[in-house]
């Protein structure tokens, strides 16, 4: 059976903040003391040396610099980062290369020198643009700061993302579509709209913090959707909107069920091989140990063909558009007539159709997402 080498992304991960923010489940690392940016750099840069023989050939399609806060690390040492990395693979002429950034931690004179490195896409963490909300989520910027510097971001005609949250604690439904209407007259191309979940691990988990109850929070998602959408956004996945080809190409790949490689403290990777098998790749958590050493896996597994549906659909489904039937094949290495049972009964509960080439997610299908997805739990 055949199976297609997927496009390929590569993810950097910088795990070091300025303070743990509650709600946050991401590996990640308070930068109480200096950050050993060189060492950790030159770290990246090995451990993607180490990858290169799960890249096949192929090139990069996107790269994400992401955290943690990765505008905590010096210019120069991304500048340094990047340069390997383009001796290292090779990257397509067009790639997306993106940077997470706090607006309270960079200034525009840094953008400006991002935008020299080639980096295109900036993805701007906000959250919100009211500071009693900011507060209770552990943020430490201002909405007067956010404001300023994407005034300022504005002015350089580079592809931006807005990250923003909804169903904060005691937020009203005014305050989350103020939050909205403010993002909106920022002019983005992108905006990342989710809806807070309180994640085990997390200081928010241990208080057993209130949130909005499901009315508000399910008129929130009702109107703001029609905000975003009457604004001229796509939604072209469950949390992401953008304008007409501002599409995130990084998140895509994961969506997609494409392949990346990823670099750097508790980084995650997903590669497909050769003989058909596709490998799940997890490096090192403790900072340390991974700083210290030239083997950066802390964990190396094959993904078995019963846990290829879930794994396969709890992507693909998130996307608002058609999904091809024959990459299930191509992508799995799997016959459709391995899941034949599991979409006969989504069909029938209508959270899908099928046609000749395509399976289409109906809305009862994303509103209950994970009841859906149960089905393929072997």
């Amino acid at each position: 059976m055949s199976i297609l080498l997927p496009d390929l992304s590569l993810y950097i991960h910088i795990p070091w903040c300025k303070k743990k923010c509650p709600y946050c489940d991401f590996h990640s690392y308070q930068s109480k003391n200096s950050i050993p940016e060189l060492q950790y750099i030159q770290s990246l840069i090995q451990d993607l040396k180490n990858d290169i023989h799960l890249i096949n050939n192929r090139s990069i399609k996107s790269i994400f610099i992401g955290g943690g806060t990765p505008n905590l690390i010096n210019y120069k040492y991304i500048k340094y980062l990047l340069h390997n990395i383009k001796n290292i693979v090779s990257l397509n002429s067009n790639s997306e290369i993106t940077i997470e950034i706090n607006p309270d931690l960079i200034t525009i004179h840094t953008i400006r020198k991002y935008i020299q490195l080639g980096i295109n896409r900036i993805s701007i963490g906000i959250q919100s643009f009211n500071n009693k909300l900011l507060k209770s989520i552990g943020r430490e910027h201002s909405a007067e700061t956010a404001i300023n510097i994407l005034n300022q971001i504005k002015k350089k005609k580079i592809n931006f993302n807005i990250d923003l949250m909804y169903g904060l604690p005691q937020q009203t439904l005014q305050e989350c579509l103020y939050d909205l209407k403010t993002a909106i007259l920022m002019k983005p191309n992108h905006i990342s709209w989710y809806q807070l979940n309180i994640e085990k691990n997390t200081i928010f988990y241990s208080k057993k913090i209130h949130l909005p109850n499901e009315n508000t929070i399910w008129n929130m998602y009702n109107q703001g959707n029609k905000l975003l959408t009457q604004s001229k956004y796509i939604r072209y996945e469950i949390s992401s909107y953008s304008q007409k080809k501002y599409q995130c190409q990084h998140n895509l790949n994961y969506w997609k069920f494409q392949d990346y490689i990823g670099i750097g403290c508790g980084a995650h990777g997903k590669i497909t091989t050769k003989n058909k098998n596709i490998i799940r790749t997890i490096k090192k958590y403790k900072i340390n140990d991974y700083i210290n050493s030239n083997q950066y896996i802390q964990k190396k597994y094959k993904i078995l063909d019963k846990n290829k549906p879930l794994e396969y659909f709890m992507n693909i489904f998130r996307l608002f558009q058609p999904i091809k039937r024959k990459y299930f094949t191509l992508y799995t290495g799997l016959n459709k007539c391995y899941i034949k049972n599991e979409i006969n009964t989504l069909i029938k509960k209508k959270y899908i159709v099928q046609t000749k080439k395509f399976w289409y997610t109906l809305p009862k299908g994303k509103i209950f997402l994970n009841n859906l997805l149960e089905y393929f739990i072997k």
